[in-house]
């Protein structure tokens, strides 16, 4: 099984102010029942909508001037809180496939790479430029490129970071565990055979 190599990821962005938005706003604990991720992304940012919308406002995520975003722009420790991986897979499942932001919790930026969703930071200054340029022309194209670790928006280009393993996993296509061990399932076969407490020696 070929797992895709993501060097550059680019669309229009949907920018999301605040600091410490946590998993739990992300997707409300409610909806972790579901058995499957599947329809997840229904739910994201379902609290924060229903509670602007009883405002007369509308959350970015239900803004249609945003509609068919593919990069997230965020601000500082965005996906804090409890570890849930519900909270990337809605997010994946919406159409995001790259987050830009200042800061993130470790865990969910573990999970995010998982899900081949790099979310690379940049400073303040970088993160506000490029939430200017979106807010003033929302259909500007946004480049994330994970190559040159650059992130473009129109005219402007930035400096980006993001960890070295991170970055090789995604060049070289190899941020898929899960499709890693099944492409050599073979070799995991025979290596579970000499494990005497999984192939049950005495």
């Amino acid at each position: 099984m070929a797992i895709e190599k993501i060097r550059q990821l680019a669309g229009t962005a949907l920018p999301l102010r605040g600091d410490n938005i946590d998993t739990d706003r992300i997707i409300p604990a409610r909806f972790l029942r579901a058995i499957t991720f599947e329809g997840l992304e229904q739910h994201l940012f379902e609290d924060d909508r229903k509670q602007l919308e009883a405002a007369g406002s509308v959350h970015r995520t239900a803004d249609p001037t945003y509609t068919g975003a593919s990069i997230l722009l965020v601000n500082a420790n965005f996906g804090c809180g409890s570890s849930r991986e519900h909270a990337p897979q809605a997010i994946r499942r919406s159409g995001i496939r790259a987050i830009v932001g200042e800061s993130f919790s470790e865990i969910f930026f573990g999970n995010s790479v998982a899900l081949g969703m790099p979310c690379v930071t940049a400073d303040s200054e970088t993160v506000g430029g490029l939430r200017a340029v979106v807010e003033r022309e929302p259909r500007t194209e946004v480049v994330v490129d994970l190559d040159r670790m650059r992130v473009a928006a129109g005219s402007s280009t930035y400096a980006i970071e993001f960890p070295p393993g991170a970055r090789e996993s995604f060049l070289e296509g190899t941020w898929d565990a899960t499709a890693l061990l099944l492409d050599k399932f073979d070799e995991v076969e025979a290596v579970a055979a000499r494990l005497p407490y999984i192939a049950g020696w005495n």
